[in-house]
């Protein structure tokens, strides 16, 4: 995305926001896009995961994410603002790389390292300056549940390689996606950096 596309979004918002509320609705939109994919992600693994422990736990899985993208909606009408829609995320941009994963474990995979991701994005956004303390409640609440979602993910995929008689084929899936989230965040990042001057 461009530094006008940025404006042009930010152009959506009501007049008279200040430009660090621009800037934070901006960053929460790309948040709250992510969980969203994320559900779509976790909602393709109910489909073809039909075992009742993976039912419950994907259940459980698909409602926190839900539930993020919804507390990221909440701060952002708090801030005066609506979600922007954003159509260049964090998950389109893995998807345009990884294209569609087929399998299971393909599957458990790639929802393993954009979960590390969301941990990591939020951990190091809980660590910046000046965070209102507001939306440090929200990365609090949305972080603490990312470490089980890894867990019982990253289980399930080992147990479907091994009984597949693949046992590795987890960790070689493992480094694609890394690869890929590598090239992704780069991306990200120089976006970011495009945000600081957005508003």
């Amino acid at each position: 995305m461009s530094a006008s596309s940025l404006h042009a979004l930010a152009a959506a918002l009501p007049e008279g926001l200040e430009p660090a509320i621009v800037r934070e609705i901006l960053i929460y939109s790309y948040y709250r896009d992510a969980e969203l994919r994320g559900s779509n992600l976790i909602y393709r693994l109910l489909r073809i995961l039909p075992d009742p422990e993976s039912q419950t736990l994907l259940s459980e899985h698909l409602a926190d994410e839900t539930r993020h993208a919804w507390l990221w909606t909440e701060r952002i009408r708090e801030l005066g603002g609506a979600p922007l829609p954003i159509v260049d995320g964090y998950q389109v941009r893995i998807g345009r790389r990884a294209g569609v994963p087929r399998s299971p474990v393909e599957l458990l995979a790639l929802t393993v390292v954009v979960e590390q991701r969301a941990l990591r994005r939020y951990q190091e956004h809980l660590k910046r300056r000046d965070v209102p303390e507001r939306t440090l409640e929200v990365l609090r609440s949305v972080t603490k549940d990312e470490g089980w979602h890894i867990d019982w993910v990253r289980k399930k995929a080992r147990e479907l390689a091994a009984d597949a008689g693949e046992p590795e084929r987890f960790d070689e899936l493992l480094e694609k996606y890394r690869g890929i989230d590598r090239e992704v965040m780069a991306e990200i990042e120089d976006l970011e950096r495009q945000l600081a001057t957005a508003a």
